[in-house]
């Protein structure tokens, strides 16, 4: 398994770090060496970070707990969403709104606005309107959707962030470290590792890359819901009461005759 992972790792080019002039000096630990002016990066701490990562994860999503997918460059932003959708956790895909966790509550209070616009659209209160009027309050849902639905299931804040580069979701790790919240973390040769709780090395501006490592964290979120099922379920058949053992009636006579 360890070598169909480290394969799966190379060939998604998960080892290819930034140029070497771009550099951070505290992923040191994390770099094998360099090739044509690119950093490579150890692919054995980067499957070291992975495990350690999936491992709490998972123990995360057993808890009853929410994992929030963060991801809102280019290359990460599709991968993020359909990762997290399938997994049945929230995300922020297209941009962090400051304040996100910090000030949840006014964020919340948004998603109040973002129902009554999908009421509004959904019925024929839209057609009394003026054109000017329909055309702003489609220009609100859009702007709100957009920025808010990957987070409208979110009742609570989160345990765990994954973000996918650090240096792009800066606001969101601030937020999480001034809350206490863990951070999970694909990490490239120009990040701070220090900044980060459980970072993963490995190329974060790739697409299959970044698609390779969201895929083992959406399966760590499963891995760990399953858990929850099965405990449930064993609990389920402890607390079952055993049925009585009724009497047979005919043994019953027997015994009284032969007496």
């Amino acid at each position: 398994m360890a070598n169909a992972l480290v394969q799966d790792l190379i060939d998604a080019g998960v080892h290819f770090g930034h140029r070497a002039s771009r550099w951070n000096p505290k992923m040191a630990p994390y770099i094998y060496g360099r090739k044509n002016q690119i950093h490579i990066m150890d692919i054995r701490e980067t499957v070291r970070g992975l495990l350690r990562a999936k491992k709490y994860i998972s123990q995360v999503a057993g808890g009853g707990s929410l994992v929030l997918f963060v991801g809102t460059k280019r290359q990460a932003s599709a991968a993020v969403q359909r990762e997290a959708e399938r997994c049945g956790m929230p995300y922020v895909s297209e941009r962090w709104l400051g304040g996100a966790l910090t000030n949840f509550r006014t964020i919340r209070s948004r998603m109040g606005r973002l129902e009554e616009l999908e009421g509004i659209r959904g019925s024929d209160k839209l057609e009394g309107y003026s054109k000017k009027a329909q055309s702003s309050l489609n220009r609100e849902f859009r702007k709100i959707h957009r920025n808010l639905n990957g987070i409208r299931t979110m009742n609570r804040l989160p345990e765990c962030l994954i973000i996918v580069d650090p240096n792009k979701e800066k606001n969101a790790v601030l937020e999480a470290k001034n809350l206490g919240i863990t951070t999970v973390s694909l990490i490239d040769t120009n990040c701070n590792p220090d900044l980060i709780d459980l970072p993963i090395p490995g190329n974060d501006d790739g697409i299959r890359s970044i698609e390779l490592i969201m895929s083992h964290m959406a399966d760590a979120v499963l891995a760990g819901r399953k858990n929850i099922v099965a405990k449930n379920e064993g609990a389920d058949k402890k607390e079952a009461p055993k049925a009585e053992a009724v009497p047979d009636k005919d043994a019953a006579t027997e015994e009284a005759s032969t007496s």
